[in-house]
């Protein structure tokens, strides 16, 4: 059975997860469709994606028989081994959104809770129902989180709250969420926030678009000279080249910019 289903509109990408009765939560298929729709949509001329959750939940994390499968299935062995560069399976299930070079905005609806969480904290914007609840979950079942939530966390939220997150387990509401920047802003309709803000995206210059994702994935990871000269770099390919030119004449003319 299916589990994600990848859909392509006016340059936007739909990914949604379409395990709704079992409030998407992970199994192996789940694990393989989600790679496969993030290095689909890698590939592909979109211009920004949607992720969400079919259901009325985003993703309620790994489920009860996969955890008891991995658990018994030395873990060492698949947990250890670097299948995506620098990342594991699991560990590519959130950071495919980061290597997905147009920005990703996940709308969460229900639940984010363990790798589901990890998934939307992945996406470049997160919008949350005010009623959605998040937890770093994994505590509850004696494990850390472990699909690249201590690399994306830093970059979100103080060392304090990842600790009372992880050490916890327990499940935030979207207001407390948002207030710590745990997700972005908050919507009574998240999906068809997330579907506008992908859409003023998808106006912009793609090669700019690409190149700001770029430079602040880069910015996240190195020094502030070496941001500089990324910054410079980035620039120098995009000031008068064929993008940037239609930008300004869409500007001047009063109308909407066509790239090729």
């Amino acid at each position: 059975m299916s589990r994600v289903s990848v859909e392509y509109k006016d340059h936007i990408a739909h990914v949604t997860l379409t395990r709704g009765e079992k409030m998407n939560a992970l199994d192996d298929a789940m694990f393989n469709a989600i790679l496969s729709a993030g290095q689909e949509v890698a590939a592909s001329d979109a211009r920004a994606v949607v992720l969400s959750g079919q259901g009325g939940n985003f993703c309620a994390g790994l489920d009860m028989a996969s955890l008891a499968k991995y658990a018994n299935n030395n873990p060492s062995e698949w947990l250890m081994t670097r299948s995506h560069g620098d990342a594991n399976d699991l560990q590519e299930l959130a950071l495919t959104w980061r290597r997905v070079p147009v920005p990703v905005i996940c709308a969460i609806e229900g639940v984010a809770y363990g790798g589901g969480l990890q998934i939307a904290l992945g996406a470049d914007i997160r919008i949350a129902h005010p009623d959605s609840k998040l937890a770093v979950l994994e505590m509850k079942w004696g494990i850390i989180p472990d699909m690249g939530a201590m690399y994306m966390l830093p970059h979100l939220v103080g060392s304090d709250v990842i600790r009372l997150l992880t050490y916890t387990a327990r499940p935030v509401g979207a207001q407390q969420a948002a207030d710590w920047g745990l997700v972005t802003k908050l919507s009574d309709d998240p999906l068809t926030e997330a579907t506008a803000i992908a859409e003023d995206i998808a106006s912009k210059s793609p090669s700019g678009i690409r190149a700001a994702k770029r430079v602040i994935d880069f910015a996240e990871s190195h020094s502030r000279a070496e941001t500089l000269m990324e910054e410079s770099v980035e620039q120098v390919e995009l000031i008068g080249k064929p993008d940037q030119m239609e930008v300004i004449a869409a500007q001047m003319q009063g109308r909407k910019p066509v790239f090729k």
